[in-house]
């Protein structure tokens, strides 16, 4: 179930949300850190995240789903966020070279149509960067955030996700490794850099980037072969014999 898009522009506007926008944003960058000339599109609430992108990317825009609601962005410029259903995105097909997805997949009801839906509108070799809660972090418990709420995933379970919609999985990191405390938000960027040094098992989210694969892989099937049958004779013929008269 998405959470109203009031309350999380009312997380990200307080002090722990800072924090989770400078910490995530951090892994998002590093995993699409060129996207010059690219159409980038942003799904869920990934508002927070997509600043980065807009002087660099031909074109930026943000989809935000009905169920949660729409708000404006940027605040200070023409307007590039708009309204729809997540698994029916108003775009062309294969139109974006880059998607960010944030809020969405442990969010929606149908996570599987949202990923189909954003296999159509990539573009060949496009790739497709999902944030999701981690099922064995403490921030997957915790209500007090956005990652709280929705659907916990394992690494498991988002690659077999992916994989059904036909994304293969290219990368991993992990981020918000400290609580969701604001007795933390201090020593955050440390307990981050001992996370990551250690890859400790007890992230708040998992980042995944899987790139978009163009064909089905079809099991090779080999042909089974049936056994030669002699023809059936009848009683009192011999093999080779003249037949009589």
């Amino acid at each position: 179930m998405f959470l109203d898009v009031v309350d999380l522009r009312n997380f990200y506007a307080q002090p722990i949300g800072i924090m989770t926008r400078r910490l995530l944003g951090r892994a998002i960058r590093a995993r699409f850190d060129n996207v010059t000339g690219m159409a980038v599109l942003g799904l869920g609430y990934a508002t927070p995240y997509l600043g980065v992108f807009r002087e660099e990317a031909e074109r930026c825009i943000a989809v935000m789903p009905a169920a949660q609601g729409v708000v404006r962005w940027p605040s200070a410029a023409p307007t590039l966020a708009t309204l729809a259903d997540e698994t029916l995105l108003p775009l062309p097909t294969a139109s974006m070279d880059r998607v960010v997805a944030v809020h969405a997949l442990e969010m929606t009801p149908n996570a599987a149509e949202m990923l189909r839906e954003v296999w159509r509108v990539l573009a060949p070799g496009g790739r497709l960067l999902a944030v999701v809660p981690n099922r064995r972090g403490v921030w997957a418990r915790l209500d007090t955030t956005p990652f709280g709420n929705g659907r916990p995933f394992s690494r498991g379970q988002v690659v077999s996700l992916l994989r059904e919609a036909l994304f293969t999985p290219v990368g991993w990191d992990e981020a918000l490794y400290a609580p969701p405390s604001p007795w933390f938000l201090r020593t955050a960027v440390a307990w981050e850099r001992v996370g990551a040094r250690l890859s400790l098992p007890f992230s708040g989210v998992l980042v995944v980037e899987a790139t978009k694969q163009l064909y089905r892989p079809i099991p090779v099937r080999r042909p089974r072969l049936a056994p030669a049958l002699e023809p059936a004779m009848e009683p009192g013929l011999v093999p080779g014999a003249a037949p009589a008269g």
